[in-house]
């Protein structure tokens, strides 16, 4: 029998990428955005390397949303194997007092709280199924300070204190959760944060030994390796993949 992903965010980057990568792996494919365009583009994605995949639209914010995707998933595939926990925004790139509340508030509610709903949720359905294997998406800002995203560094410090706690829980239940932490990354969200900021773009890139930035691919290749490998003694890791980037920190 085929397994089961849900992918968050992944109507587009990071999340269509893995999709496209674990679909060929014959995994089928749960695509779930707040974008109908974007996430019925990866479900046609998906299709054509022959798995089944359903799109389901959800604000992740909003837990009745995250219970629905959870729901749909179960009612057309029956479980829940793998979860790319993934959406999220960057926000502004103001500093801190520049923001205005709204912004933390949006910030906090898609990347932290629609984390934590989503694994509330799908890590039910997994321990009910015996177990199952997450990966959340932290960030470089999640494994050391940076400036002008500081509600985005809060929130994706908090994605790595999600990944190792459930794991003090839930790791005897069979559950592995793991975390990835990207530097910066040619996806949408990227490129618009620094079409807003291009003199933060220069310092990135400069900044970066390898002096480029990573690709969605690359990050789908360590996703895929994280949910579905056999090496599942791996639990609770935060792994970076960001060409050097926080390693010169």
């Amino acid at each position: 029998m085929s397994k089961v992903a849900i992918i968050t965010g992944g109507g587009s980057g990071l999340g269509q990428a893995t999709a496209v990568r674990l679909a060929q792996e014959g995994i089928n494919i749960v695509v779930v955005d707040v974008s109908e365009k974007g996430g019925n583009e990866t479900v046609v994605m998906v299709k054509e390397i022959g798995v089944d995949s359903i799109f389901v639209k959800a604000d992740v914010s909003k837990p009745e949303d995250v219970k629905n995707y959870v729901d749909q998933t179960v009612s057309h595939f029956g479980t829940i194997d793998y979860f790319f926990n993934n959406a999220g925004i960057s926000g502004s790139g103001k500093f801190f007092l520049d923001t205005t509340l709204e912004e933390i508030n949006q910030i906090v509610g898609i990347n932290l709280l629609g984390a934590l709903y989503g694994v509330r949720y799908v890590a039910e359905v997994m321990l009910k199924n015996g177990g199952g294997s997450i990966v959340n998406t932290a960030s470089s800002a999640g494994v050391i300070g940076q400036d002008s995203v500081v509600t985005y560094s809060a929130t994706k410090h908090g994605i790595v204190g999600l990944t190792k706690s459930m794991v003090a829980e839930y790791a005897k239940d069979g559950l592995r959760v793991n975390a990835i932490a990207p530097g910066p990354t040619e996806t949408p969200m990227v490129k618009t944060f620094y079409e807003a900021n291009p003199e933060m773009k220069k310092n990135a890139t400069g900044g970066i030994p390898q002096k480029r930035l990573g690709t969605p691919e690359e990050v789908a290749e360590l996703v895929t390796f994280l949910l579905t490998s056999k090496a599942e003694y791996i639990n609770g890791e935060v792994i970076r993949i960001d060409g050097g980037f926080t390693n010169t920190k």
